[in-house]
């Protein structure tokens, strides 16, 4: 995510957390007295991260996501079917998915049609036949109806936001399932395919490559696949009247750019450097990590926030060239690599803000050194309130403040002065390839980067990410 939103602390602390509360639960034993026999039991309810207590559930793991819809601004009616693939990962007899979105007309699980039940974001299935662990099963949901505002603890709002010509659709960190029935956090990752269908006149952008695009007694379909491992945080399927651009960067990177008419004049500068920022960053951070990059600037008043969707950075006004970078970087630190608990979340605006301050620096502005020491902040007395959050534990309500953005860029900054340049960037791209389309936290970071510098960097990061106040020394 771009502009701060206003809207843990020990090492070994955050270990436990990694290690407790993200794993999926482990596959049922043999019945007793039958060895070998399925051991039914439901999926866990959320995956137990502390920030968002009902996202995510056990069980299973997605593979693949197709939802096919229909939308009318005018109405805001969605018509929609969302088919699911995934895997049990244990002896299932009940699973359950997150959403929020419009009343559910029926419900398959391998063709088989179900009852369901819904208690607040949970949808809970009951399959019959059971599912055995390691098993492909495919659930089938239909739905329609208004899809969801989300509301976040800082007050913010995303999910499929209404506008005036069509819907501004941003996730993060829990806005997915006000329209689309998922698996709803950063550690269970799919690939993607929407087909959409809107009135004729009106663009639908989606993730990824746009496979098609016909249009028929008035309304216009579009099909758009993504095919790398997405987070559905990061999914969106954004509809306007847009101008559409296409080109490609130096490199070969297909680039697909929609901007509502009103934005084109005051996004044309971020717009036209997407090729220059994708092939600097490259050169810093390891090869782009997917098969086409572009962006989506809209017009969405009440949000007021740019968003880092795969693929395609969603920005709900005009976007400036600082923004654009900000969001791009995000396709290597939080698309690419996503975080194992939203307490991460420094990771993810942390690198993108301090490579925001690298590309500023490139394009002729001013020196990371200078950002790093300006009044916004190492320049920052030591008594503001800045220095009072931990950087490693911001919590649900601080984790989009300006302290993960611009503490986390500092920290990064730190450190690359503690190790030396040629240390950091190859700390920097063994990050970006050795968990490309995964997932990593904090303490693996600290791990790379000790492994990597030949340093023990526990004072260093204790200071920067787990305590309270202004670090003096490091």
């Amino acid at each position: 995510m771009a502009v701060p939103r206003l809207r843990h602390t020990a090492l070994a602390t955050v270990a436990l957390m990694v290690a407790g509360t993200t794993a999926i639960p482990a596959t049922a034993g043999a019945a007793p007295g039958n060895p070998g026999a399925p051991r039914y039991s439901a999926g866990a309810a959320n995956v137990g991260d502390p920030y968002f207590p009902d996202q995510g559930n056990g069980g299973y793991d997605v593979q693949h996501y197709d939802l096919n819809f229909s939308y009318d601004p005018a109405t805001r009616f969605m018509d929609a079917t969302a088919t699911i693939t995934a895997i049990a990962t244990q002896d299932l007899d009940q699973f359950n998915l997150d959403f929020r979105g419009p009343e559910i007309s029926s419900l398959t699980v391998n063709g088989h049609a179900h009852g369901f039940t819904r208690e607040g974001q949970e949808l809970i299935v009951t399959p019959r036949p059971k599912l055995k662990a390691g098993q492909t099963f495919t659930v089938v949901v239909k739905y329609a109806g208004v899809p969801s505002v989300i509301t976040d603890p800082d007050g913010s709002i995303e999910g499929w936001v209404p506008t005036d010509d069509g819907a501004f659709v941003a996730g993060e960190p829990q806005g997915a399932p006000g329209w689309l029935p998922t698996n709803d956090h950063p550690t269970d990752k799919a690939t993607y395919r929407f087909t959409a269908k809107v009135p004729e006149g009106l663009t639908a952008v989606g993730n990824g490559q746009l496979l098609s695009q016909s249009t028929k007694d008035g309304w216009t379909t579009f099909v758009w696949d993504s095919t790398e491992p997405m987070a559905s945080y990061l999914a969106t399927v954004t509809i306007g009247n847009f101008v559409v651009t296409e080109s490609t960067t130096a490199s070969g990177i297909p680039v697909y750019v929609a901007v509502d008419p009103r934005q084109v004049a005051g996004s044309a500068s971020a717009v036209s450097q997407i090729p220059k920022i994708i092939d600097f960053f490259s050169s810093k951070f390891g090869p782009y990590p997917f098969a086409s990059t572009g962006a989506i600037i809209d017009r969405a008043p009440n949000v007021g926030y740019a968003l880092e969707s795969q693929t395609k950075p969603i920005f709900s006004s005009a976007a400036s060239v600082s923004t654009m970078a900000h969001e791009l970087a995000h396709q290597w630190f939080g698309d690419s690599v996503s975080p194992k608990l939203w307490s991460d979340i420094w990771l993810n605006e942390g690198f993108a803000t301090y490579a925001q301050w690298m590309y500023t620096e490139y394009n002729g502005g001013t020196s990371v050194n200078s950002t790093f020491n300006n009044s916004s902040n190492y320049g920052r007395a030591a008594t503001s309130s800045f220095w009072q959050t931990v950087l490693a534990d911001p919590g649900p309500v601080d984790m989009f403040s300006n302290v993960p953005y611009n503490r986390g860029a500092m920290t990064l900054h730190a450190l690359r002065g503690k190790v030396g340049d040629d240390t950091f960037f190859r700390i920097v791209r063994g990050w970006t390839a050795s968990h490309r389309h995964g997932n990593a936290g904090t303490t693996d970071f600290i791990a790379l980067a000790e492994r990597e510098s030949g340093q023990n960097l526990h004072a260093f990061f204790d200071v920067w990410l787990f305590q309270k106040g202004k670090p003096t020394t490091w």
